[in-house]
């Protein structure tokens, strides 16, 4: 009766998103559409250490190390040290049998590494060099000096850097957001300008918010190797391009240096809150101060901003983790962003960068009024996105992440709950589904009702076989973190079926086949309380029918069939995971099992 219930539970809970919606959560793989799925490996890091997962959920290999952790071109595995995003100043790139093969660490006084990182080829310099943000010091002095406002006290101030450094560690470029400054109400500093003429600046008084310790706090940054331009993205809502090819002079990082501070370093493109240049409307309370508006923002707390790889559908468009957050809707909720940087108004590609209040504003209302939102700006230049129907499905308050794939396929890492899933493009639907089981409290096979962050991964990604990284390794897969054989949801298992009155009660029970795996044959059996009509299927991961195995009427009893490996034609199947689906008066109770001739 138990295990009845309990597969009705699941299968309800799989129906909709459920991360936020059950107290009590499964972990680990909750389902697969093989078919649509990109199949590939899983890499997270979880409470300083990091995992390499298989579609099912077994590991095939593990790191100790576990903080931001990606693979290279060059197939090693590049993390921080120190298991916390938000203060890093060590990095370290491991090979597969966790040896360290490089490393650096930031030891200058006045600046505070955090968030990400990643290694690039530097064209100009014909080799590989690694990037990072990191926070540095500025005075009050200096503060004053640039502009800002004196009523304020700027005790303890910092912006944001983009810091680069070659193999030997030796500094070579550096952009700091310091130097690409505007202000408005002090006329003899010679910052003075006006805001909203100067797009490629920050104002250095932006309403309620000024200078202070971590005054951006940039959380994600990226690299366009075929432009030579950087990405970097503030969580109060815009990301910023600035130009490194025009900067940067090899061999010379004091020229660079200073290249960089000058005009040729101010933001080619920023979106996300025009407001922040006087080229929008904030967000506010409306008259009727129950309901409000993000005005012309975009973005909230938003993570992961990437360029679209080459060769992958939507190439040289960005893509980034909307958290949602300080929109002031009156519902959260995050969402996936594809941008198209060069679109005007007309939606027409430019081939350059065209600034987003250009661009325009289609006035998009709530495709459900149960959302209780209010009709929003939405820039022209989001060409796609994707959200959950149900807001909290996979609302995430910082961290997260996602990345494009090579099947056209989106995969997404919502941090607070270690929710990480992949959605296909064209009906947003989802084909695969995982929860981390790694927990401040141990590894759980159910995730029960926590606070935010309980079982966090800051980001994670997707890798198919061939990547370097991969590439000639042993892939044998393991066990899963738990340790529990996969027990996860497949297509079929979600199928929508006619309503009736017969329904299977839990004294119907399908006994899981054995023995499993299985070589030559295996054995299913199920009992039956009343009457019924019956059929028991066997199914591919594709969902494809494979072989009948029963259909037809059956009295109440006892009942055990055989499976010997072959399909409806007598031909042997392929090695692999099959599932088995009991139909009896319109229900469904579905079993997996592995074939291994």
């Amino acid at each position: 009766m138990k295990r009845s219930l309990i597969l009705l539970f699941i299968t309800f809970s799989m129906a909709g998103s459920y991360s936020q919606e059950c107290f009590f959560v499964p972990t680990e793989t909750r389902y697969w559409d093989a078919a649509n799925a990109y199949n590939g490996y899983t890499l997270f890091g979880s409470a300083g250490s990091t995992y390499l997962i298989d579609m099912e959920g077994h590991v095939i290999n593990t790191w100790k190390i576990g903080t931001n952790p990606r693979f290279t071109d060059n197939g090693t595995l590049l993390d921080a040290v120190g298991g916390n995003p938000s203060n890093q100043n060590s990095w370290k790139e491991l090979d597969w049998k966790g040896n360290t093969v490089w490393q650096y660490t930031e030891s200058r006084s006045g600046y505070y590494p955090h968030h990400d990182f990643v290694k690039i080829f530097n064209p100009k310099l014909n080799d590989s060099t690694f990037m990072y943000i990191a926070n540095r010091d500025i005075t009050s002095a200096q503060c004053l000096e640039a502009g800002c406002d004196p009523a304020n006290n700027y005790t303890g101030a910092q912006m944001d850097a983009v810091v680069e450094v070659d193999r030997s560690g030796n500094v070579i470029w550096e952009w700091w957001f310091f130097n690409h400054v505007v202000q408005d109400i002090l006329p003899a500093k010679s910052t003075y300008g006006v805001v909203k003429d100067n797009p490629g600046k920050i104002d250095l008084n932006i309403r309620g918010n000024a200078v202070k310790s971590d005054w951006l706090h940039c959380n994600s940054m990226d690299y366009n190797q075929d432009l030579d331009l950087v990405v970097i993205n503030s969580v109060h809502g815009e990301f910023y391009v600035v130009d490194h090819g025009n900067t940067f002079i090899p061999g010379k990082p004091d020229s660079s240096i200073t290249l960089a501070a000058s005009s040729k370093g101010d933001f080619l493109y920023r979106f996300g809150d025009p407001a922040k240049y006087d080229q929008g409307d904030p967000p506010s309370v409306l008259d009727n101060w129950e309901k409000a508006t993000a005005g012309h923002k975009q973005m909230g707390g938003a993570h992961n901003i990437q360029w679209i790889k080459p060769g992958l559908p939507g190439a040289g468009n960005f893509l980034v983790f909307n958290n949602g957050q300080n929109l002031v809707e009156l519902t959260l909720q995050s969402y996936i962003f594809e941008i198209n940087p060069y679109l005007n108004s007309s939606g027409t590609n430019t081939g350059k960068f065209v600034n987003p209040p250009t661009a325009g504003y289609n006035i998009v209302n709530s495709p459900d009024r149960n959302l209780m939102k209010e009709k929003k700006n939405v820039s022209k230049q989001i060409v796609w996105k994707y959200s959950s129907k149900n807001n909290t499905s996979f609302f995430s308050t910082i961290g997260s992440g996602t990345q494009r794939l090579p099947n056209g396929n989106t995969f997404v890492c919502s941090m607070n709950d270690g929710h990480f899933f992949e959605v296909s493009p064209a009906d947003t639907a989802i084909v695969w589904e995982y929860i981390n089981p790694v927990t401040r409290d141990g590894k759980k096979k159910i995730k029960a009702d926590n606070y935010p962050t309980y079982n966090a991964a800051f980001r994670a990604y997707r890798y198919s076989a061939d990547h370097p990284a991969l590439k000639n390794q042993d892939l044998t897969a393991g066990e899963t973190i738990t340790g529990f054989d996969p027990e996860y949801l497949v297509p079929g298992d979600i199928t929508s079926i006619d309503p009736s009155t017969g329904y299977l009660k839990p004294a119907d029970l399908m006994a899981s086949n054995y023995p499993n795996p299985f070589s030559s044959s295996t054995n299913i059996g199920f009992d039956l309380e009343n009457s019924k009509k019956v059929s028991v299927v066997v199914f591919d991961l594709s969902g494809k029918q494979v072989k009948s195995l029963m259909n037809q009427s059956c009295s109440a009893g006892n009942y055990n069939l055989t499976w010997d490996g072959t399909n409806d034609d007598g031909t042997r199947v392929p090695n692999g995971m099959y599932f088995y689906v009991l139909t009896a008066d319109n229900q469904k109770i579905s079993k997996k099992m592995i074939y291994s001739k």
